[in-house]
């Protein structure tokens, strides 16, 4: 009997002491995850914002040129079609 009572004392211990330590890997695992957002946020906050390039008229009317070519040389539009086009958007 006392052996039995021996080996379930030491079950015991032994599973309290697995609880113990699973818990306190849990509240370490959850602290430093709590501690890697902080930072990222941090960082996230201290990063510059990138620069945003406004764009000139230039670049505009240039891009619509660009669209109105690449519709006439699909056939979208025709020869007449894409000169009045291209007149109105250079303002001719």
């Amino acid at each position: 009997m006392g052996l039995m009572r021996m080996a379930a004392r030491t079950a015991v211990v032994a599973g309290t002491a697995t609880a113990v330590s699973g818990r306190v890997a849990h509240r370490q695992a959850n602290k430093y995850d709590a501690q890697a957002q902080e930072q990222a946020a941090q960082q996230q906050a201290d990063a510059p914002a990138p620069a945003v390039a406004e764009a000139s008229p230039e670049d505009a009317q240039m891009a619509q040129l660009q669209n109105l070519a690449q519709l006439h040389s699909q056939g979208v539009l025709s020869d007449k079609e894409f000169a009045a086009a291209k007149a109105k958007a250079l303002g001719i």
